[in-house]
């Protein structure tokens, strides 16, 4: 008998819940406990009451095991609504990255031709370094960290994706 896995396919989902102490634990601890990967996490308070937090969860699985993360994450008492953005129509995903680079001479020029071709931009600058801030699709960023590679990196701080269906209606 031959056992075949599915394939592996990035999920971007967002979770609205309500906001108290204790929810963020839950949803990572549900990932832990069933042995589920989190690529990228972020969390952001989205009411002007700040009741209710918006949480973004890029992770890897077969359809099968999608499924079952959104169906276990609806259980759970503070949320309001899971959606899969993958699944659910074209939407817009966003990361802001900052990026070290030391350098000097051609490097220097270098780092910063391409952070021009990228549109990061330099948000501190001494004579040793830069740091640029990029903004884009996950892809971009990894593009141009890749490059910076090459040319000095010294450090990178990223925020993680946020995602956002397209059009006029609402998460």
């Amino acid at each position: 008998m031959k056992i075949t896995e599915a394939a592996s396919e990035r999920h971007v989902l967002t979770v609205m819940v309500d906001n108290e102490p204790g929810i963020l634990a839950k949803i990572t601890g549900l990932f832990t406990a069933r042995g589920y990967n989190i690529d990228s996490l972020t969390v952001a308070d989205i009411t002007e009451d700040h009741a209710v937090s918006r949480i973004t969860i890029v992770t890897n699985g077969p359809p099968s095991v999608i499924d079952q993360i959104e169906a276990q994450l609806e259980r759970l008492v503070p949320v309001h609504k899971v959606i899969d953005l993958t699944t659910a129509g074209p939407h817009v995903e966003r990361e802001l990255a900052l990026i070290k680079v030391t350098g000097t001479g051609e490097k220097r020029v270098e780092a910063l031709r391409l952070a021009d071709i990228f549109r990061a931009r330099p948000v501190d600058t001494t004579t040793e370094s830069f740091i640029f801030e990029i903004t884009g699709p996950p892809e971009k960023v990894d593009s141009f960290i890749a490059l910076m590679r090459e040319l000095g990196l010294v450090e990178v701080g990223r925020t993680g994706v946020v995602g956002m269906l397209r059009g006029p209606l609402g998460a």
